[in-house]
């Protein structure tokens, strides 16, 4: 059941320092600069809007905490219930660190010495407090608010105040003594619906980290899911793909479809803990399965390359096995694989309908990895010229990778030298500068081409920034003097390129090159 409230600044430093109110393992530490914190103090001050503190109630206590910023929360009395902080930590953080005067931080922090300013005008906008170093503090200038809340040392800072200074600093002291922080409280013990809670926030664009989340509910003093996420990454790095292991949603995913089957939020939060652990062996065999599959298969060589990361997702179910066994896939499910790859790709499977459709890829991987052969490629998919001659290359998109991919199948030939172009190094290093215009961008535009014929697929090939240079922004019928004369056949015939390149003539070359590309992604998608 949610409630709304309210908790005066005095009501939140003593349920802290009593321990009542903790912060979860699954929250991120605190970020605030010492400006956003005196910001936070003018909005306080001017009875602005700041944002609902949102607490969980519960008997149980995680097994893993983190601290409240520097400082270390003492323990709670286990006959009364726990508020865990599932968002506004930040302001939480920043409002205690400025007024407690009981616990000692771990660390020196200076965020937290917040003055106001008796020579700043009362605007509206301009924040009426500063945060200060001690050596930029004017006693006559600056008052230091964290003394707002204790008698002694309040009385102590006002001691050389005059009548006006006094009078204006206690009205300030009061409206900190009365405001009130909105705080709404779920209560209960099932973790699933702190989970719903969690995503409703994150929708709202608060960073929410579920791998943490998880990690303190699988934690155990043997089992650390964020570090054996970590050194899976370092397992990948020599292979490119270390940021499959940094990619948390992609792991927990993983994980998910791999023990459940199912994709889903639901299904991933409600995880056993310890299953997790003994299974986590078959969790890092599926995506080590998976990543291999798609860097010896298709020629992916890092994260980037992919136009779907979620793609992994499915794979890893098919290659989850537990030991030390690598599963042997056969001839026949290798093509099913990799016709459900290119035609999840050419059909933008997952750019809409992602979780249905991706439960419905994972059921079937499982499917063929346990009965031989399973409907997983069987998806509508088709391509046609308009594909290439319409959109526009850019790396970040899921037709320019897909293209990029297409490409990368024929093992493509510098257009200078015609030596093989090392794709792990370009592919690597995924980005703009390792593909350039057939049509130099220059020459086109001099005779009036518009830019989005300029920029499409068709216009693009692998070309590293070098050989650009070498041949110039001339007619490709003037640099193709630059090239080596004996090795232009199977250039072009690598780069998917019809000889009417050097014909000068761009719509030609556009609709042959175009017609060329479509009969490769065919050979991929198509039945046997």
């Amino acid at each position: 059941m949610n409630t709304l409230d309210g908790l005066s600044i005095r009501k939140v430093i003593d349920q802290v320092t009593s321990g009542s109110v903790r912060i979860p393992a699954f929250q991120r530490g605190f970020v605030w600069d010492a400006e956003r914190v005196a910001y936070l103090m003018d909005s306080i001050y001017k009875g602005y809007p700041f944002g609902a503190l949102i607490l969980w109630r519960t008997k149980e206590q995680l097994q893993s905490e983190r601290q409240l910023g520097p400082f270390v929360l003492p323990q709670n009395d286990p006959d009364y219930p726990i508020d865990y902080v599932l968002d506004g930590q930040q302001r939480l953080t920043s409002i205690f660190g400025v007024f407690q005067s009981e616990i000692t931080p771990e660390e020196a922090v200076e965020w937290n010495r917040i003055y106001f300013d008796f020579s700043a005008s009362p605007d509206l906008q301009e924040s009426q407090f500063l945060a200060l170093s001690n050596e930029k503090v004017d006693p006559e200038k600056h008052f230091p608010i964290g003394t707002f809340f204790n008698v002694t040392a309040y009385r102590k800072a006002t001691e050389h105040l005059d009548a006006t200074k006094l009078e204006l600093i206690d009205k300030v002291q009061s409206e900190f003594k009365e405001a009130v922080i909105p705080v709404q409280s779920i209560e209960t013990d099932n973790r699933a619906k702190v989970a719903i809670v969690f995503e409703r926030v994150n929708r709202m664009g608060v960073e929410l980290d579920t791998l943490q989340l998880l990690s303190a509910w699988t934690w155990s003093e043997e089992f650390d899911l964020q570090e054996r996420f970590n050194d899976l990454a370092e397992d990948l790095r020599p292979f490119g793909f270390e940021d499959v292991g940094e990619d948390t949603n992609l792991l927990l995913r993983c994980c998910a479809a791999i023990i459940a089957h199912d994709a889903s939020p639901s299904a991933l939060i409600g995880l056993n803990g310890s299953e997790v652990r003994t299974r986590f062996q078959e969790i890092e065999n599926g995506i080590k399965g998976a990543v291999d599959f798609l860097h010896k298969n298709l020629r992916v060589e890092s994260l980037n390359n992919l136009p779907y990361a979620t793609l992994i997702v499915a794979l890893s179910a098919f290659f989850a096995t537990p030991g030390t066994t690598a599963v042997k896939y056969t001839e026949a499910q290798r093509k099913q694989l990799l016709r459900w790859f290119w035609r999840s790709c050419f059909s933008r499977r997952y750019s809409a309908g992602v979780l249905r459709n991706m439960n419905r890829d994972i059921a079937e991987a499982v499917e063929l990895r346990k009965k031989g052969s399973s409907s997983i490629d069987q998806i509508a998919s088709s391509v046609d010229p308009d594909y290439f001659l319409s959109q526009s290359f850019s790396v970040g998109t899921v037709s320019t990778r897909t293209f990029v991919l297409l490409l990368a199948q024929q093992s493509p030939l510098s257009f200078v030298s015609g030596s093989p172009i090392t794709l792990a190094k370009v592919l690597q290093n995924y980005n703009r500068n390792e593909f350039h215009h057939l049509y130099p961008r220059a020459h086109l535009k001099q005779q009036g081409v518009k830019a989005e014929q300029i920029n499409a697929l068709v216009n693009f090939a692998f070309m590293s920034s070098q050989d650009n240079k070498t041949l110039g922004g001339s007619a490709p019928s003037v640099y193709r003097q630059s090239m080596d004369e004996e090795a232009i056949p199977k250039i072009l015939e690598k780069s998917l390129c019809p000889a009417s390149l050097f014909e000068d003539d761009f719509e030609k070359f556009s609709t042959e090159r175009a017609a060329r590309l479509v009969s490769t992604a065919k050979e991929f998608i198509a039945d046997e």
